[in-house]
């Protein structure tokens, strides 16, 4: 069956800012109600981390529908990519931002999977900026080595050092995700899915 969830990734914050940065944003979301600081690993499905802040007392004002309780959110941080998960219908693609080529990188309908040859310089490059917070793949259309970080992926892959995992909840209102991104002071990525 699987779980729902909705994300929020920071993709601008450093590894060095992301700590401090998740301090202050879990402070923000306490002081609105949205959380707690009580943790709790009960119902917390992120691929990373094993607790999450159980829902405060306005949970309800961060969602479009309040139809259902929320489970606890992860706050991961750390130089990671984020995928939705299940349920994608259309091509994944990186677009080169220097001269706008799109790579497919999964061609749905047709595969399900990554094709190889195309995705190593990519896992290469996510690989090396991971451990390093430098990496890069090289477009196939221009030849030129673009910052992995650069690259402009299609709906539900983000890289980012900093990211908040609603696990559980109902869609998050837009209102919420702008106020979250202007509280952030960054560029964000948000995506929902299913695991």
């Amino acid at each position: 069956m699987g779980d729902f969830f909705q994300r929020i990734v920071d993709v601008e914050v450093t590894q060095e800012e992301a700590g401090p940065l998740a301090e202050r944003m879990v402070d923000w979301l306490v002081a609105e109600g949205v959380i707690t600081r009580e943790m709790s690993g009960d119902a917390v499905y992120s691929l990373t981390v094993d607790e999450g802040h159980v829902p405060g007392p306005n949970w309800a004002r961060a969602v479009s529908d309040p139809s259902w309780e929320p489970a606890p959110v992860a706050v991961v941080v750390g130089r990671d990519y984020h995928v939705g998960g299940q349920g994608e219908d259309e091509a994944e693609w990186a677009n080169c931002p220097r001269c706008d080529t799109k790579t497919v990188i999964i061609d749905y309908p047709e595969s399900f999977e990554a094709d190889d040859e195309v995705w190593q310089p990519f896992e290469d490059g996510i690989a090396a900026w991971k451990e390093t917070g430098e990496g890069s793949a090289v477009c196939s259309a221009c030849g030129v080595p673009v910052p992995i970080t650069e690259w402009e992926w299609s709906w539900g892959f983000a890289l980012g050092a900093l990211a908040f995992d609603f696990w559980g909840w109902p869609p998050l209102d837009d209102s919420f995700v702008a106020e979250f991104g202007k509280q952030l002071g960054h560029r964000t990525d948000e995506h929902s899915g299913k695991f």
